[in-house]
């Protein structure tokens, strides 16, 4: 028996997802899975998300694209549910539907000030540096000598040492060319990653913060007391990890280099009270044990979290698809971000995606045979695999020449003319 699987999302949940299916197929049952992704290039966070001085994590691209390789899975790139396709005629055609939209609206932190210009959410500034092309035109006010970062995770880490590197060293990446043409006129010099809570509770992980000793030009600032203090509170028998975070944090604050004209500072116990500002950002208030401390800045970015957008049709609740163990209802089903929440590294969509897999293999009646998305949606404009394969070659050869990875194009209509649409 042939069963149909809509994907919607093409970003690690979704490839995970019919990962899963394929190791699921055998003499009895075969997947045959439809993928539909909203831009024009698949991926998500590994193309839009990933630093771009962290190469290495994007070579799970490469599991992708065997996983597109199977003669029973189709792209769908450049077509977007809601506008073309609603999830009710999706859940019609296929025998099941997997929401892996993964969660893209940045959290506020509810302070005076947030709207000011020169507040961002890092939701709106990584995809910038990482050209997603609905971002190319963001205006991120890099005309200050002082940037602030207000989150503890990976993310917020990400935004800071982007902030506070030299641009040279971005020069063999992939990022944004319009990205590091904005950074290299940055007057940025000092940049501030404030957290709530102390080290110990920190959600960084310790591989990312040895990284941070690998920048050539940037000081980093870490208080050998925040981590003796630290040390203490978290007592003789620290869980793994955080001892992890804490011993690479310390190693930091031992050798911090401070001959450098950029610096990242670390500041704990810093809660933003209000961002001050006439017509932009001007400082910020945090409220730290010792009393109110005010730092004078031009931006502020959070990273201080995400929810998933919501599609009409699907319940959504405290930033999630509501479901019960990535089941959301009769034939609908939800992976990564969107299930579960921002957490995790890309690999932990794997065992989540697996898991919810095989739940919905389990509610699997007969199959429907009644059509696809092609009968519904114009295919003229769609992206599928082989267009796809047509605007990463492009992309990669734009690169080799600069002695980049890629160069990757920012606009809708240049990637659809990459890809012969």
């Amino acid at each position: 028996m042939i069963y149909k699987i809509a994907i919607i999302g093409a970003g690690p949940a979704g490839y995970f997802a019919a990962q899963a299916l394929h190791n699921l197929q055998n003499d009895e049952r075969t997947f045959a899975i439809d993928m539909i992704e909203r831009l024009p290039t698949p991926w998500g966070l590994v193309r839009s998300g990933v630093a771009p001085d962290h190469p290495k994590i994007k070579t799970v691209s490469k599991v992708f694209e065997k996983i597109a390789g199977d003669p029973n899975f189709r792209l769908f790139g450049n077509v977007e549910i809601g506008s073309e396709i609603s999830i009710s005629q999706l859940r019609e055609k296929y025998d099941a539907v997997v929401i892996a939209t993964g969660s893209s609206l940045g959290k506020k932190l509810g302070i005076p000030g947030e709207e000011l210009a020169g507040s961002l959410s890092a939701a709106d500034f990584v995809p910038w540096y990482n050209a997603h092309p609905d971002f190319a035109e963001l205006n991120v006010p890099l005309d200050c000598d002082t940037a602030v970062v207000i989150g503890a995770g990976n993310v917020a880490m990400d935004v800071a040492r982007m902030l506070a590197l030299d641009p040279v060293e971005l020069d063999t990446t992939d990022t944004a060319d319009h990205a590091i043409a904005a950074l290299k006129k940055s007057k940025v010099r000092d940049v501030y990653l404030s957290a709530r809570r102390g080290p110990e509770h920190a959600a960084f992980t310790s591989p990312e913060l040895r990284e941070l000793s690998k920048l050539e030009h940037t000081n980093v600032v870490i208080h050998c007391e925040d981590i003796d203090a630290a040390l203490v509170r978290a007592g003789d028998a620290p869980e793994k990890d955080v001892k992890s975070n804490l011993d690479a944090m310390a190693l930091i604050a031992d050798n911090q280099q401070t001959t450098h004209e950029r610096t990242m500072h670390f500041l704990f116990q810093h809660t933003p009270k209000e961002i001050v500002g006439s017509e932009r950002v001007e400082a910020i208030v945090y409220s730290t044990p010792s009393g109110d401390v005010t730092i004078k800045c031009g931006l502020v970015i959070t990273a201080i979290g995400y929810h998933a957008a919501s599609i009409d049709g699907v319940p959504y609740e405290n930033g999630k698809v509501v479901n019960e163990d990535g089941r959301v209802a009769d034939g609908l089903y939800v992976v990564g971000w969107a299930k579960r929440g921002p957490s995790g590294v890309i690999g932990t969509n794997k065992s989540d995606a697996a898991a919810v897999i095989e739940l919905l293999v389990g509610d699997l009646v007969e199959p429907k045979n009644v059509g696809d998305i092609s009968d519904v949606i114009s295919v003229e404009r769609v992206v599928d695999q082989a267009a796809w394969q047509r605007i990463n070659e492009a992309e990669i050869a734009a690169g080799e020449a600069l002695g980049k990875p890629r160069v990757k194009s920012v606009n809708r209509e240049e990637l659809l003319k990459m890809a012969g649409l």
